[in-house]
């Protein structure tokens, strides 16, 4: 796989977690007890943009945009799709069949 294309799995991987990922960790954290460190360390919490404290004791947390990130997935496929060779092939069969109708040209 070349440089690009681990980068743009990465980028695919860290949007789909980001759009579908689990948000189990940070609502026990909000509605549990408090947590000790260990356990804090087993969570996850990818799909959390800001953890705040108020001066109440409350937490407040501000989670990423789950849409937006299907919005930038969905931006990735259409860029890749033109780059498959499955799609090339296919651009190809189907320009072939246009053109033996006596369309093409």
């Amino acid at each position: 796989m070349t440089r690009n294309g681990k980068k743009s799995r990465s980028l695919k991987n860290g949007y789909e977690k980001l759009a579908f990922g689990s948000v189990n960790d940070a609502v026990r954290l909000l509605f549990g007890d408090e947590p000790e460190p260990a356990e804090l360390e087993k969570m996850d919490f990818g799909n959390i943009a800001e953890i705040r404290r108020l001066k109440d004791g409350a937490l407040e947390i501000k989670f990423y945009d789950r849409l937006r990130a299907l919005d930038c997935l969905r931006s990735l496929n259409e860029q890749g799709a033109g780059d498959s060779p499955l799609y090339r092939a296919l651009q190809q069969c189907a320009k072939e069949a246009w053109e033996e109708k006596g369309n093409g040209a």
